[in-house]
């Protein structure tokens, strides 16, 4: 039965899901264990390579770390391990579908799961987002390429001047140009919401050739990039003088300080490895497989980054890297020989990154649906449309927030908002397994967090470490975020939960469980 202590406020605020029936759930569970320890390396590795790296990292370079950017990859994969063998032990315990949300609710309680599907919108609604308006800058260069210009009014967030190069974009008069609205991104992300609605299914062969395209790209880019810089590097050593910049006096600007402040910003290259610990219920061990999956997607998935950053920030200025689209902008500064090869490399980058924004919206709109049939939100974001068996109100409703803050903020503040929220949801996901180790110390675990509770710890203190080093104006946004979900947790989620009402899920079958219902990168 679930855990449902009515004793007062707080007993209802930590009311909790049943271990034992999460558990009994799994065992009934007629998955296949088939996954080895390469699989889940390949799965991580496919979901890691994405918007990060073709996005955010010029973003870091530029305002923050300089071409030190690449040990602020390396910081980041550090904090992401901590939060990976957490996540690991998690899934090996309770591999079921929800992930940090359902975790939450298993362990910490019901008031801890709402705050969890609060900062899981941030981490997946918000990143689509950033996808999406780097998606535009890909494409806008793309079809510049070819002589198809987009305004440029309609190419970047409300209210701001357009930078290329490191300088403003200037109209016919000499004025600078002031964005309206980023039109390419708005576009896809409607786009995508309306797939979603109409029902998405990508095979295993289709993901595969995603996955290899995206790896491919950076790896040509790494390779043709680099030989570039290694016959010129006479010429290109300059860029990298300073290596570390010197601060400037500002918070989190160069410097030390630069280096981990880029870290929280390059932080969101590394959203998706916790997709290989939702896979714990197919794997063919778990104890031994899972902490290989995440730690060697990981791995691999660092020294790809750190190569990136160590080329971009060679072959060009790390100040003119300010851009959604920095790749592009390497890539285009080899020289009009290699235009063939810019256009490959941004080709290759529009459909991982269309691949990417589709996941991510399709994961935000699963995450509304499983709260709406626990009773925390309105039973209206569970309503499966007739024909095509999708929840489709809540679909059209991420769509639509989506579009509206790809279309109208800019993909720094975007960005920091989302690695704030994946950061604390990855603190509470590491004191969730301290306190599912105090709470049932004797149920089965398929793998343990080696130096209990030290690397736990570590990754609270790690995770919350660098939200504070985001500006403050992010710190302010999240904290208004988050007394805002406490209120309506008071207002709405406590007083319709189904949990609390002593009632199970909302009546009717969930969403099909198999592989082909979820896309995937």
């Amino acid at each position: 039965m679930p855990t449902t202590p009515n004793s007062g406020l707080l007993g209802r605020m930590m009311a909790r899901k049943s271990v034992a029936q999460v558990q009994q759930e799994t065992e009934s569970s007629q998955l296949k264990r088939t996954l080895g320890p390469w699989n889940l390396v390949f799965l991580g590795i496919g979901c890691i390579i994405g918007a990060g790296i073709f996005v955010r990292t010029g973003n870091a370079a530029a305002l923050h770390a300089g071409p030190a950017v690449l040990l602020s990859f390396l910081v980041a994969g550090i904090v992401c391990a901590l939060a990976g063998l957490c996540y690991a032990e998690l899934s090996s315990t309770l591999p079921v579908s929800g992930s940090a949300y359902t975790y939450s609710y298993t362990t910490v309680g019901e008031f801890a799961a709402w705050i969890m599907g609060a900062l899981l919108l941030l981490e997946y609604g918000l990143a689509a987002s950033v996808v999406a308006v780097g998606w535009s800058g890909y494409v806008v260069s793309l079809l510049g390429d070819y002589g198809l210009v987009i305004p440029p009014e309609l190419t970047g967030p409300a209210g701001h001047v357009l930078m290329r190069d490191g300088a403003p974009v200037l109209d016919a008069a000499g004025n600078a140009v002031t964005t309206l609205f980023n039109l390419p991104a708005l576009l896809i992300c409607l786009a995508l919401a309306g797939l979603l609605v109409v029902g998405v299914s990508e095979s295993a062969k289709v993901n595969n050739i995603i996955v290899a395209i995206k790896m491919a790209v950076i790896l040509a880019f790494i390779a043709v990039v680099g030989w570039y810089c290694i016959e010129n590097f006479g010429e290109l050593k300059s860029n990298w003088d300073p290596f570390i910049p010197e601060p400037t006096g500002e918070k989190g600007e160069f410097g030390w300080g630069g280096v981990f402040r880029a870290a929280s910003i390059v932080f969101f290259a590394y959203i998706g490895f916790e997709a290989v610990s939702t896979a714990g219920q197919e794997a063919k061990n778990p104890k031994k497989d899972m902490p290989i999956g995440i730690i060697g997607s990981l791995a691999v998935c660092t020294i790809l980054y750190i190569l990136v950053s160590l080329v971009l920030t060679l072959v060009v200025n790390y100040k003119t890297l300010d851009v959604p689209d920095p790749v592009a902008v390497a890539v285009d500064a080899l020289g009009p020989q290699w235009s063939w090869f810019a256009k490959l490399i941004k080709v290759g980058a529009i459909i991982g990154l269309t691949s990417v924004v589709l996941v991510l919206m399709y994961g935000q709109t699963r995450i509304f649906y499983t709260m709406a049939r626990d009773g925390l939100l309105p039973r209206v974001f569970s309503t499966i449309h007739p024909k095509f068996k999708t929840p489709w109100v809540n679909t059209v409703l991420v769509g639509v927030l989506t579009a509206f803050a790809a279309a109208f903020f800019d993909i720094n503040t975007l960005g920091d908002m989302t690695s704030v929220g994946t950061l604390a949801a990855f603190g509470i996901v590491c004191l969730a397994v301290i306190w599912l180790r105090r709470s049932h110390p004797n149920i089965p675990r398929g793998f343990r967090v080696p130096l209990y509770p030290v690397l736990p710890a570590l990754g609270i203190v790690a995770c919350f470490a660098l939200i504070f080093t985001v500006e403050t104006r992010v710190l302010v946004f999240f904290a208004w975020y988050a007394l805002g979900a406490v209120v309506l947790y008071f207002v709405y989620g406590m007083r319709n939960s189904r949990l609390n009402k002593g009632l199970g899920q909302l009546d009717g079958p969930a969403l099909p469980e198999f592989k082909e219902d979820a896309p995937s990168v």
